[in-house]
């Protein structure tokens, strides 16, 4: 895949929505009197100057329009994509997804986030819940974490037992082979973080009213268990990272460069084309003079408070 910039040259709608679009530096001005002096000044002091606002939102419009081609042809071909997003608590997952998705269809691309799973799932075949969510002909499916919740998350935290593990470690390349050799093309990545930004991005939610929604028991037990999370991705690695399906690794430290680098890899791996479409013209509105509109009653409008 390659993005020539100058195509977009004098194309008024990146303009538009650079003018728009505001980023997540803006959200943390805006929540910063929620923050300690202290934590303000040592976010900032460790972190170097990113990408301006505006290179970045040019560079993401630029993707996502190429998104929307890679959109097309998925829909035009029945092509299968599985996108599957693991890493460390607060590592950026969520933002890349939210960036991808954010002008796609969403009945062509879906985001799948599983809860724990219930009794019933517990007795089920390992792989069984995830299987219904996979792409059918014509979808991309973005897993916001995977089966993979079984060497992560369930090993650390006593959720699953060292025999449930390797069970896993032994099914799942072979399961992921099943799902190569029936069409889906299937892309893993890892989001890392360093132990020190993990710290400050916590903090931050703890301190963040808005955010801090985002926090949950396992967030914080994923602190105190940094060294157990750090060996059960090495050995995720070394014994899931397989030539029909390997694992690409995003830098997530800055957020910025993160999302971009992570969707330009995306659509590398995938040989997307444009699709070409008929000319959309608007119809003429089909006007009855004999018909008059009723007038709704107040009780059913909502107050024009703003």
């Amino acid at each position: 895949m390659s993005i020539d910039d100058s195509q977009f040259e004098g194309m008024d709608w990146i303009r538009a929505e650079l003018e728009e679009e505001f980023d997540e530096d803006f959200e943390l001005e805006l929540s910063e009197p929620a923050l300690s002096i202290e934590l303000r000044k040592l976010y900032k002091r460790r972190h170097p100057e990113t990408l301006d606002r505006a290179t970045y939102f040019r560079a993401l419009l630029t993707l996502q329009a190429e998104l929307i081609k890679l959109q097309d042809w998925v829909e035009h071909s029945g092509e299968k994509v599985a996108v599957i997003f693991e890493g460390r608590d607060s590592a950026g997952k969520g933002g890349v997804i939210k960036r991808i998705t954010q002008r796609l269809n969403p009945r062509v691309c879906r985001v799948v986030a599983l809860t724990k799973p219930s009794d019933r799932e517990r007795t089920q075949w390992y792989f069984q819940r995830y299987v219904p969510h996979l792409p059918s002909g014509g979808e991309i499916v973005l897993f916001d974490r995977s089966w993979y919740n079984r060497s992560g998350v369930e090993r650390v935290m006593g959720f699953a037992t060292p025999d449930q593990v390797e069970q896993f470690f032994q099914d799942v390349p072979e399961f992921e082979r099943m799902l190569v050799r029936s069409g889906i093309r299937l892309i893993k990545y890892w989001f890392s973080i360093t132990d020190e930004e993990q710290q400050l991005r916590f903090l931050i939610r703890i301190h963040d009213p808005l955010k801090q929604w985002k926090l949950s028991p396992m967030d914080l037990q994923s602190r105190v268990r940094w060294e157990d999370y750090t060996k059960a991705k090495e050995e995720t690695f070394a014994r899931t990272n397989i030539p029909e399906a390997p694992w690409f690794v995003v830098e997530g430290n800055d957020k910025k460069r993160a999302r971009l680098n992570c969707i330009h890899h995306l659509l590398e791996q995938l040989p997307y084309e444009e699709v070409p479409h008929e000319p959309v013209s608007l119809p003429d509105r089909i006007f009855n003079p004999d018909y008059e509109r009723s007038v709704l009653p107040d009780e059913v409008m909502v107050p024009k408070r703003y």
